[in-house]
C-alpha cells in the first residue's frame, strides 16, 4: 500500500465533503484511515487456504460444528461494514484440521473488499480444498450498515448466505442436522 497516497485521498476526499482537513479534530485523519485500511484490509490478496496448513489425519466420521464464530468485513459496493456470526460444520475424510484454524479461515477471508456471498463461498472452498472432506456447510448471518444506515435504513435485518459441498449438498437430512446444532 502506498500510504502517502492513500493519505493524500483521504484528505482529498475531506475537502471535497466540504470539512477542513488542517482543523485540529481532522489533522491526523488521514494517518489513522490509513492505518484502520492496513489492518482491515490486510488479507486481501492471501489465499485462504493458507489459514489451514496444519492438517491432522484423524478417523473420526462424523459431524464438527463450529459456530458463532464473529466477524467484521466491508462491503465492496458501499464500502460500509456488515458483520455477524459464521458457522462451519464439515464430516471429515481421514483429515482434521485445528479448530482455531477455522477461525483463522474467517479472519481471513472477512478481512477484504467482498460481498457476503462471495465469503460464504471462499469458506467452503478453503475447507474443500484443503482437508476434502465428505461434505462441508457454510452460513454466514449479517448485518450490512449499507442497509441499517443508508438506503432503506432498515436496523437490525439480517441476511443469511448458504454455501454446502458434498455430502451435504443433498441430504436435507444431515442439513437439518447441521440447523438444529447451530439452532438456525
Amino acid at each position: 500500500m502506498n500510504e502517502g497516497r492513500v493519505m493524500e485521498a483521504i484528505k482529498i476526499i475531506l475537502e471535497e465533503i466540504g470539512e477542513d482537513p488542517n482543523r485540529e479534530g481532522l489533522k491526523e485523519t488521514p494517518k489513522r484511515v490509513m492505518n484502520l485500511f492496513k489492518e482491515i484490509y490486510g488479507h486481501t490478496g492471501i489465499n485462504p487456504n493458507e489459514e489451514l496448513n496444519t492438517v491432522f489425519s484423524e478417523e473420526h466420521d462424523e459431524m464438527v460444528v463450529v459456530k458463532d464464530i464473529p466477524f467484521h468485513s466491508t462491503c465492496e459496493h458501499h464500502l460500509i461494514p456488515f458483520f455477524g456470526k459464521v458457522h462451519i460444520g464439515y464430516i471429515p475424510n481421514g483429515k482434521i484440521v485445528g479448530l482455531s484454524k477455522l477461525h483463522r479461515l474467517v479472519e481471513n477471508t472477512s478481512r477484504r473488499l467482498q460481498v457476503q456471498e462471495r465469503m460464504t463461498t471462499m469458506i467452503s472452498k478453503a475447507i474443500v480444498d484443503k482437508l476434502s472432506p465428505k461434505g462441508v456447510i457454510v452460513v454466514v448471518n449479517a448485518e450490512h450498515l449499507c442497509i441499517s444506515m443508508r438506503g432503506i435504513k432498515k436496523l437490525g435485518s439480517i441476511t443469511t448466505t448458504f454455501s454446502s459441498e458434498g455430502v451435504f449438498k443433498n441430504d436435507i437430512n444431515l442439513k437439518n442436522d447441521f440447523y438444529h446444532a447451530i439452532k438456525l
